[in-house]
């Protein structure tokens, strides 16, 4: 009997997972059309390489564009380079000066 509860408990668990799996590829794929309608194709190419190179900035930077769309800041489709303006905005980080004072 206990054996049987156990085996129950480990299929909800292995279909809540797979079930978590469906939903996190579902809401790839949508992010995934979103991004094939705001951008070119040179555009879309790169930022498909962001993702496989660094999924947060690819969020990042997509969480962005839906924000353009939600603000109706977008007239066409974004180039690959107003892409490249935007990824170097959002990875740009301000460098702190050191200054020398001589005596």
């Amino acid at each position: 009997m206990a054996e049987q509860q156990n085996g129950d408990d480990y299929e909800k668990k292995l279909r809540k997972r797979y079930e978590a799996a469906v939903r996190h590829m579902q809401e790839e794929q949508q992010k995934k059309e979103l991004a094939r309608r705001l951008l070119d194709d040179a555009a879309y190419e790169r930022l498909m390489n962001v993702r496989n190179g660094n999924e947060e900035l690819y969020n990042q930077v997509l969480n962005l564009l839906i924000s353009f769309v939600q603000a109706q800041r977008l007239s066409g489709k974004i180039t690959d380079t107003e892409l490249l303006s935007i990824l170097k905005k959002v990875t740009a980080r301000h460098e702190p000066t050191i200054s020398f004072k001589h005596k």
